[in-house]
């Protein structure tokens, strides 16, 4: 019986180690893309690779669904995009590396992180 239960109870543990993730990891789209957020992508891949590569995510921030587009570099300064595909600001980056200064708390606010797109090609 003890042997019989000691295999049930790691069967069961092996399946939930299985099926977690680690913290802090984003989780991976899958539903499908924007006709905006689809060229903006297709824009980036006709760019040179940037060094860190480029990535876009998807976050709840003030009620509201956004896309974030990383920053490409430097004093470069990061985008964010409502689902509409317009502008929010840009919350960090440029000469300060605090963005344009229109959405100051978007880094403490934002929920929900989903990495929508990566740039996985080689610089």
């Amino acid at each position: 019986m003890y042997t019989t239960l000691t295999r049930i109870l790691t069967i069961v543990l092996l399946c939930l180690a299985a099926s977690c993730k680690p913290a802090n990891t984003p989780e991976k789209a899958t539903t499908p893309q924007a006709p905006w957020l689809s060229d903006l992508i297709q824009q980036l891949k006709q760019d040179a690779p940037a060094n860190p590569p480029a990535k876009i995510y998807r976050y709840s921030y003030n009620n509201q669904e956004v896309y974030y587009l990383t920053s490409r570099c430097c004093d470069i300064p990061s985008k964010l995009f409502d689902a509409q595909g317009n502008q929010l600001c840009e919350p960090d980056g440029g000469i300060t590396g605090r963005g344009d200064g229109r959405c100051t708390d978007f880094f403490e606010k934002r929920q929900h992180e989903t990495l929508i797109w990566e740039d996985k090609r080689e610089r």
